[in-house]
């Protein structure tokens, strides 16, 4: 029968000697307990000193980023002040602009100015058969043209019928197409006709000299229809090239 080996346990003792009563204690540690409590203050050691090295990152970071804040700050007041300064330099230029833009009106008057001076003289002659036939609220409803040479005109109740210019009624009378015809003879070779097609006052006669603006016809109804025509040495021209712009 072979002899067993036993293997011993290593361990530390500990001797602990009190300085007053001079009684001692002994502590008795085994190697793997001594081994594991320095691995444990050497972990704990590392852990440490990573949680240091973390804070001074961290803190380092924090720095960094106040920097970058400190430096957005002054960026944006820079921006602030660039954008006072464009709002003052766009003020400065909308003064400048109404300065500017007074001036040409008032520049613009003085031309204007001179033809109404030189109105009288330029009087329009008042044969010439240049105002609008309808003192009322007439309204163009067809324009001149080689197949109607006339213009069409609405007009309404209380409304006139006037002579467009100076001149001698040359015919009152109708037809089957039109209730009223008067023709009026101008100075020039102008002639005018004013054609009704409905029922209306007569206020003129044939032969009678008429001025311009005279009421030749009063509307006694609604949505009545004036035709006008203007002869040219009896031929038929636009009326609106000799009327004047009132109507």
């Amino acid at each position: 029968m072979k002899n067993q080996r036993h293997k011993r346990k290593e361990i530390y003792s500990v001797l602990m000697v009190s300085n007053t009563d001079g009684k001692s204690r002994q502590f008795q540690i085994s190697a793997f307990t001594l081994r594991f409590c320095a691995g444990f203050v050497a972990a704990l050691c590392l852990v440490i000193g990573w949680l240091i090295y973390q804070a001074s990152v961290a803190d380092g970071v924090r720095q960094v980023l106040r920097q970058e804040v400190a430096s957005l700050k002054e960026q944006l007041t820079a921006l602030e002040t660039e954008r006072e300064d464009l709002t003052k330099d766009k003020l400065t230029l909308a003064a400048e602009n109404e300065a500017l833009r007074r001036q040409t009106e008032a520049a613009e008057k003085v031309p204007e100015e001179a033809p109404q001076e030189e109105a009288p003289e330029e009087a329009a002659d008042p044969a010439l058969p240049s105002l609008y036939p309808s003192d009322g609220a007439g309204i163009l409803k067809t324009a001149y043209s080689e197949e109607q040479p006339y213009i069409a005109i609405s007009a309404y109740t209380d409304g006139h019928i006037i002579a467009a210019g100076n001149g001698t009624v040359t015919a009152v009378t109708s037809d089957d197409t039109y209730a009223h015809i008067v023709e009026i003879e101008h100075e020039g070779g102008y002639k005018t006709r004013y054609l009704l097609h409905q029922d209306c006052e007569v206020n003129t006669e044939e032969g009678a000299q008429v001025e311009a603006g005279d009421t030749l016809l009063t509307i006694t109804s609604d949505d009545c229809q004036l035709d006008y025509q203007v002869l040219l040495n009896d031929e038929p021209v636009d009326p609106l090239t000799v009327i004047d712009a009132k109507g």
